[in-house]
């Protein structure tokens, strides 16, 4: 199987077939409404479906999003393909929007868990809304919480819990910023996303 460092084998994108139907059924989308949201024909995802055609690394990362699911479960990689342990050396920084986030557990679970720093005043006042759940635990700094039409001042060793259908926006309070564990379900539906960085579309 390929690493998250490097693009899918051949071998790799040849078995990805039989689940790119079976994950577009799972999210409930007909064959048009997931290649008009891929930017495909539907002719050109058929032929993906049936291996006719090898999918490239960005049209799986498309689809993987509008799956609400991972590149990893896309390539049908078993639970004994991923490692459980992440090593601090391992985590490689990455930015968007203005906050750094590093991946503190497995690629392809169920849930995204993260190490966050927050800058102050990154983001301006950009409010989310999207299905599933989060939870976050502050380690460093003090946290503003926004959920619904209540203000939350969070500090060290405080956490939230919440459904992300509810309004929320997470800011620093202080020119240092905050540090956060974060973990979000990232499967729940195929419109699920982070609630870190810009908007879909927005992504460098």
């Amino acid at each position: 199987m390929s690493t998250p460092e490097s693009p899918p084998g051949a071998d790799d994108l040849t078995a990805v077939a039989p689940q790119l139907r079976a994950l577009r059924r799972r999210a409930g989308l007909t064959l048009e409404a997931a290649a008009r949201s891929a930017g495909l024909s539907p002719a050109h995802l058929s032929r993906l479906e049936t291996g006719q055609r090898q999918p490239s690394l960005p049209m799986l990362l498309a689809l993987a999003r509008i799956y609400g699911t991972t590149v990893a479960e896309l390539l049908d990689e078993s639970v004994a393909d991923r490692d459980a342990v992440v090593r601090a050396g391992d985590m490689e920084p990455t930015r968007a929007g203005g906050w750094t986030y590093w991946q503190a557990g497995a690629a392809g679970r169920g849930m995204q868990a993260l190490r966050v720093h927050v800058p102050y005043g990154s983001q301006g006042d950009i409010v989310r809304v999207h299905p599933g759940e989060e939870w976050l635990h502050v380690l460093r700094g003090r946290l503003r919480l926004r959920l619904g039409d209540t203000v939350h001042l969070l500090g060290p060793g405080d956490g939230a819990h919440f459904d992300s259908l509810t309004p929320h926006r997470l800011a620093a309070e202080d020119p240092d910023g905050v540090d956060l564990l974060f973990v979000h379900t990232l499967l729940q539906s195929p419109t699920a996303t982070l609630c870190l960085g810009p908007t879909p579309g927005e992504m460098p």
